[in-house]
Order: structure tokens, then sequence, then C-alpha cells
């Protein structure tokens, strides 16, 4: 009895909704219904942290591609066709397309930050060398191999269980029940795994389970909805584009003296995770340097286009893109290798270590790692060779560059720092484990099951991982961050932890044991009375009435934010890297080619070294 959902899009970036026209979709055999702003039980604009995003279009539309309703129908194919269908009454109204026409309109989604340390235009004016200059970066679609798509199945007693290929479960949960008026817990959203997410589905995969669930309310049947990819791509939101202007002064080494970045990004319509995104922008703008005297405006515009969301990265790639480029300029107009220069103004240790913001950059490896891939990656030679090249063809020209990498691990909002487990143990040895996090191929679900299995130093063939969702582990913050290996595995080896813990009390008691005579491998248990099997001492646990279950919770230490300021911890660490890359690039026709690359980065004591590399 399942019924399927496809979007009605409007055409235009901006204008008055005056009518929606549904009969000739209405009166196709096997479509049952459309559902527009009106079938609404509850709030008619999303959960979003600011709540400025319509479900559907309302008196307005804000971008080409807005959902202003849905045609649901007996499948898939025939609801595409309906909804193409619908005729929508739109008188066009002017549209601001581009981060220049926000900028001139003064058009946000939220206020400008400022950020300011030191004496900046004191310092450039007394450098000896001055340099301004414009970088500009575009957006990037997520493709995802798996599409957006939800699966909502009304149950008894008013509950909802929404399957999703969504990043964040516990969002969606929150957006169904805001938009149904009824309470969260009565909501079970679940997530398999997801194919492939990017940043896409951290917010926007909670709008398919909105609009299917809504469409399963008025129907009274279950609804999915599957986006076709053109929709997908229309619809929903990208990669911030960025907009880079800076005044740098330096001195004859290359040594930055002082730097004004004014920076601004392309959001959309809404705000979304605007906000965060420009705040990690802003934080990553130094990646690898030290900038003492330093100033940074930036600016969330606000246009008629899809608004922007999360991206790997999440604005940390378009600021060290925006600080590099200035390195690499300063390199030209003193005519040195920007690899010296990179390195004259690395942060130092103990001295020349503090981030515009305040962190202080504390295990500082750079400048070793960096020297390290210099040797192995024969960048001095190369680049030799490249000169070479270059003055002897006209036409194709090559280029290397080898790039340093700080890279801050956390929210920037500390309180999403934090992360639950579950953790039940059979008595027959099998070990059962639920987390918040959701697996999209980054081998989040293996890495905590090797935890797990560590822990209890049982086979990781023993551990079986189950869906994440909503009932097992509530209030989960969203996979990303690059942060749900250290937070999901963390509080699964606590959960795991008190359950052995329990065994270890038992076998004290019964063995006359220490716990530091208590080995816990290969799936046995070793005391100095002997050894058995982990089933065999689960079952014993049992048999004597000792919890096997139990629940794990882990909120990353030592971090704080002051968003109004710009200022505190917002890393619990850095994690370091860099990369000698070399292209070429077909001067007449534009084609570029990446011809190779060598990567080395620290990763710490790999969980499994398969899946990082």
């Amino acid at each position: 009895g399942t019924l399927h959902a496809a979007p009605i899009l409007s055409p235009v970036a901006h204008g008055r909704l005056l009518g929606i026209d549904a009969s000739a979709a209405l009166a196709l055999p096997g479509v049952v219904d459309v559902v527009t702003a009106r079938d609404i039980p509850g709030d008619p604009i999303f959960a979003a942290q600011v709540r400025d995003e319509p479900i559907f279009a309302l008196d307005e539309v804000l971008y080409a591609g807005q959902v202003v309703g849905l045609v649901v129908a007996e499948n898939l194919r025939l609801a595409r066709a309906a909804a193409a269908m619908v005729r929508l009454r739109i008188e066009e109204l002017p549209a601001i397309l581009t981060i220049d026409q926000a900028l001139k309109a003064q058009s946000y989604v939220l206020p400008p930050v400022f950020k300011l340390r030191g004496e900046p235009d004191k310092a450039i004016a007394e450098a000896a060398h001055r340099l301004s200059g414009e970088l500009k970066i575009g957006g990037q679609e997520h493709f995802y191999l798996e599409g957006q798509v939800a699966y909502a199945i009304p149950g008894e007693q008013g509950t909802w269980r929404v399957y999703s290929s969504n990043q964040h479960p516990g969002g969606a949960q929150e957006w169904i029940a805001h938009a149904l008026a009824i309470d969260s817990a009565q909501v079970t959203v679940e997530t398999r795994r997801i194919g492939g997410g990017f940043g896409g589905k951290e917010t926007q995969a909670n709008h398919p389970c909105v609009w299917a669930a809504l469409a399963a309310a008025k129907t009274g049947a279950p609804v999915k909805m599957r986006l076709d990819r053109d929709d997908d791509m229309t619809l929903t939101g990208k990669r911030h584009p960025f907009q880079f202007h800076y005044t740098v002064g330096f001195d004859d080494r290359g040594m930055i003296k002082g730097i004004k970045i004014h920076m601004a990004s392309g959001c959309g319509f809404s705000a979304d995770l605007s906000g965060a995104v420009n705040s990690r922008a802003i934080c990553h703008v130094d990646n690898a340097y030290f900038l003492e005297h330093v100033e940074i405006a930036c600016y969330a515009c606000k246009t008629h286009t899809p608004s922007s969301t999360a991206f790997r990265g999440f604005g940390g790639p378009q600021g060290m893109l925006c600080i590099e480029a200035v390195i690499e300029d300063i390199a030209r107009c003193l005519g040195k290798d920007p690899l010296d220069v990179r390195r004259l103004n690395f942060y130092g240790v103990g001295e020349r270590d503090v981030t515009p913001y305040g962190q202080t950059v504390e295990d500082n490896i750079l400048d070793p790692l960096v020297s390290r891939l210099e040797n192995s990656s024969a960048y001095r030679r190369r680049r030799a060779g490249i000169e070479q090249w270059n003055r002897a063809s006209p036409v194709i020209k090559r280029g290397i560059a080898l790039t340093p990498l700080k890279f801050g691990i956390s929210f920037n909002a500390s309180f999403l720092n934090q992360a639950g487990a579950l953790v039940n143990v059979y008595t027959d040895g099998s070990v059962q484990v639920n987390h918040g996090g959701t697996e999209m191929g980054q081998g989040l679900n293996t890495k905590v099951c090797m935890i797990v299995a560590d822990e209890l130093g049982v086979p990781v063939s023993s551990v079986q991982i189950t869906p994440a969702s909503t009932d097992k582990v509530p209030n989960a913050s969203a996979t990303a961050a690059s942060a749900s290996s250290d937070m999901y595995g963390r509080a699964a080896q606590l959960a795991a932890r008190r359950i052995k813990e329990r065994l270890i009390r038992l076998l004290v008691e019964r063995d006359g044991c220490s716990p530091a005579e208590i080995v816990f491998a290969g799936g046995t248990v070793s005391t100095p009375k002997g050894q058995q099997g982990f089933a065999q001492l689960a079952t014993a646990a049992w048999l004597a009435r000792i919890q096997l279950w139990s629940d794990g919770f882990y909120a990353t230490p030592k971090i704080s934010w002051d968003g109004a300021n710009v200022s505190g911890r917002p890393f619990y660490y850095f994690a370091y890297g860099a990369a000698c890359s070399e292209v070429a690039i077909d001067t007449l026709t534009g084609e570029s080619r990446v011809l190779a690359v060598d990567i080395l980065h620290d990763v710490g004591r790999s969980i499994n070294p398969g899946i990082d590399i």
C-alpha cells in the first residue's frame, strides 16, 4: 500500500505565488492527492536552527526549484509525470542571484561578523611591501551516489517510523515532529547506511523526511519520496561559494606583518548551517600560519538560490584556500619559492602559537611534517624540472605546490560535541552495538565494532552493529565535523568498559584474584585459576543476575566557544598534514590534469589503516 511522492517545483527564482492549479494532475488515474502548505498540521516553517525556511512555498517563492507542494500517486513514475503537469501562477519579482548583488543590497541571512587582533592597519602601513588581491571560489554539488530518499510509515497510537538516508537522524526526528505537531517521542528515524553524504545529508535529508511524513499523514498510507537526480540537484543546497578580498603587508623575506581579509559567502535563500560554515571559515583562514595583526570581516549573503549547506570541510577549505592564495601572491611578488614563504610564516612551538580566535596551537608538527614530505616527494628537484619544462613548452604548462594543513577537529558549536552508544552482551558471547552516528562509507561502523571488540577481548566477527535509530540513542548530533570516530568510538568503548568492569568484579569475587590478574583476549578470559570462553563468562554473569548491557556517553573535553566574540577553544585538537601536488594545464583549452600527488598526514594511532588510507 505504499504511495510515492514527487515535488512540485517553482520555475522562477523570486515571485509572488498567486495560485496552484493541480486539476490536470489529479485527473490522471492513479494520482491520489496533492499536498501543499495548507495541509501542514504543525508549523509551516522547518525546525531549522534559524526558523527562516518554509516547508512548502507560502505566498512567495524564493528560489528556482523551491518545493511548492507534492503529488502523491500509486507509483513513482506517475507521481513525477503528474507533478510536471501542475501549473503555478507566479508574479515574478527581481532576484538577487550573486554575492556581489547581495553585498550591494546588504542582503544577509545572518548579521556580519568581525574579528580584530592587534593593529593590522598600522602593521600593513609600516610593512616593506603591500599587496591586495581577490579570490573567488565556486560552489560544488555533493553528487552522493544515492540521492535524497525517505520512507514514512504511520504506526499505531500516532507513532511514526521513518527510514532515511541521513547524516542526522535526530534532526530529522525533530523536524518531522515539529511539522506534524506531535512529540518527538512519537517519531523514530532509522538509518542503516548512506550511499554517500559529504554534508549533503546533514540538514538537506530532513526535507524529504518531512515531505514524506506530511503526505503519509494526509493520505493515511506509507509514503516513499525518492528525488529524481535532476530535481535533487536543483532543489538541494551546495557548498558555499566564497569571495575574498585581502590586503597584506609583509617584509623582504615574505613574513606577514599585517593582513585584512574581507570574506563573503553565498548562503542562498535561508540560513541553514551558514552561521557555522562561516564561523569555521573564519577559524581556518589562518590555516598553518601565525597572523599577529589581523582583521576579518565575514558576510553571509542572502540570495534567491537554494540554501547552501554543509559540505566536506564545512567552510574550512574555503578559508584555507584564501590564505594559501595570499602566500602564493607574496612569493610571486618577491620571486621566492612559495614553500619558503610558507615555512617562514608557520605557527611556532612555544611562541607565535596562538590563533586569531585565541586557541593555542598545541602538538605542532607542521615544520617536521612538511620537511619530511619535501624530501620524500623530491619537491625541489621536481620544481626545477618543471621550470625547465615551462620554458620549452609554449602551450602545456606545469605547476607544483607543497601546501600544509592544520584542521581543527570538533564542532564549532560546543554543545554538539557529545555522543551516545548502547552495547548489549548476550549469553552466547555475541555483542550488539548501537550508536548515534551514521555510516556513509567512511568506515565508522567498522571502527566502532573494532573498538568494542578490543575492549571486551572478543573477535570483531562476534560484534554486530545495528542501524542508527533515534529510539536507541536519542538526541544524537549529526555525523559530521570529522569527529565521529572520536566521539562514537569513545562512547561505545565506555559502554563496553562498564560491562567489562561488572564481569571483572564477578571474577574477583569468584576466583579470589585482583583485577590486574584478569586478561580479556582472543574471545577468552584468563585468571590465575584458569581460562574460560567469553560466552561461558557471559552465561555465568547472567545466572548471577549481572547486567550485561550498558550505555556509554562521551562529551568532548576542553572546548568552549563564544560566537559573539569569535573566541575560545572550538577544537579539541588539530590534525596536521601536507600535500605535494603536480598539475598540468593546456593554456589554449583550459583542460587541466593532476599528474601526481604525495600526501602525508598524521592520523595518530590508526584504528584501521586500510580504511584510513
